[in-house]
């Protein structure tokens, strides 16, 4: 294996004027009806308005930009646009967007823009507009046609495949940098070489990049069993919910394929932030980090949320036209949200060897009890596990030769 030369990104410390923000402009409104979708139930809980457009106004939007310029002292400023689905704003208001960044750019400071799409609106105007403005582009898919259109429908309950192609074929004509997003659930979680061989070859994106799907049932509450009970896994979560060995077959069975064919060719976040980690750097990965809350969610009406798993009245910590974004995003609040994932771990996690690779992972996900009877633990645990353990002897070995292994952070021996 001698022939693995690494180029592994410098994981550099935040400043601390920086954060990052998830503007959804057009919150949870959507033109696909996604089964697995777990921010579209927001229109209740935020009671958007009916019978007309929701969306960010233009004083709002201006508020927005102009607080998150200011209130960061980095040489690059990255704007994040979601949903719901931003597209369906129209090209109007992104070239609107586009004339207040410039109106409130700072001198010498880039600013950089990504959206996340189901890429249903893409056509030719669109991708003209981010070419010229460079912006990066995450586009959703699942995997082969019969794998996405599982639950990636439309409201008419057909599959969105075929306009998912369409949209990845302008954007590559089009030379836009775009990443692909898909979403591991119980369905292609069966199916991983299928899946990333599809998009690897298929699609062709610049990044290929998982999140697994973990949606509690809400009808199971600890609150409603005795101190003794231990529910089983399969039932704290949906149907559509990938499994925690699922999902460690998913990523060890891709990670074998990349490190034989596309080690240092295709870009998959999280194996390159393994070798980061198994090197003694920080986690690139909000998930994978020892604290969280770096990513705030600002929906349209200017309210911001820790996070956007956690747009619930209890998580909302202000809002942009009462106080400045970076006064927010930079509270003792926020902060105390952030520690909160490490401060608590269950005991299971404390005496884990594994627990400097994830942290407990995304606390959204720790709705299961600990060997030990503690509440807290990542219902991926096991999955994790698995990943780790697989992953450990080809990178700390692949460090070795290279002259980078970080002893410390050996899983085994």
């Amino acid at each position: 294996m001698s022939h693995y030369h690494l180029n592994v990104p410098q994981f550099q410390g935040q400043p601390h004027a920086k954060f990052q923000a998830l503007a959804k402009p057009i919150g949870a409104v959507c033109n696909i009806n996604c089964d697995y979708c777990y921010y579209l139930d927001k229109q209740q809980l935020l009671e958007y308005p009916k019978n007309r457009s929701y969306k960010m106004s233009d004083e709002l939007l201006e508020r927005y930009i102009r607080q998150y310029i200011q209130g960061q002292n980095t040489p690059e400023i990255v704007f994040s646009w979601h949903g719901g689905e931003p597209t369906m704003l129209g090209l109007s208001y992104f070239e609107r967007i586009v004339e207040l960044q410039t109106k409130y750019a700072k001198p010498n400071v880039k600013i950089v823009n990504d959206i996340q799409t189901n890429g249903l609106l893409i056509n030719d105007k669109w991708c003209q507009f981010l070419a010229k403005h460079a912006f990066s582009v995450g586009l959703s898919i699942d995997g082969p046609e019969q794998l996405h259109n599982t639950y990636r429908k439309n409201r008419c309950g057909q599959g969105t495949f075929s306009k998912v192609i369409e949209a990845a074929e302008r954007l590559k004509r089009h030379g836009i940098h775009f990443a692909t997003l898909t979403c591991v659930n119980n369905v292609n979680g069966n199916y991983p070489l299928e899946v990333y061989r599809f998009v690897r070859d298929e699609i062709q994106p610049s990044q290929i990049q998982f999140i697994p799907v973990v949606d509690r049932d809400e009808e199971i509450k600890w609150a409603q069993c005795s101190e003794a009970a231990i529910i089983p896994v399969s039932a704290q979560t949906t149907s559509w919910s990938v499994a925690p060995t699922q999902w460690g077959d998913f990523l060890t069975t891709i990670f074998d394929e990349w490190m034989k064919q596309d080690f240092g060719k295709v870009h998959i976040p999280y194996f390159e932030n393994f070798f980061g980690i198994w090197m003694g750097k920080p986690s690139s990965m909000c998930t994978l980090s020892d604290i969280c809350g770096k990513g705030i969610a600002v929906e349209p009406n200017g309210d911001v949320y820790a996070c956007d798993h956690y747009v619930h009245p209890e998580h909302k910590i202000g809002n942009i036209e009462q106080t400045p974004l970076a006064a927010i995003a930079l509270s003792k609040q926020q902060m105390t949200f952030g520690f909160a994932k490490q401060r608590a771990l269950p005991k299971q996690c404390l005496e884990c060897k594994v627990r400097f690779a994830c942290h407990g992972e995304c606390p959204k996900n720790r709705i299961v009890k600990d060997k030990y009877g503690n509440p807290g633990l990542n219902y991926l645990c096991q999955g994790w596990q698995q990943i780790f353990h697989h992953v450990d002897p080809v990178i700390t070995h692949i460090l070795e030769l290279n002259g980078m292994a970080k002893t410390t952070c050996r899983v085994t021996g």
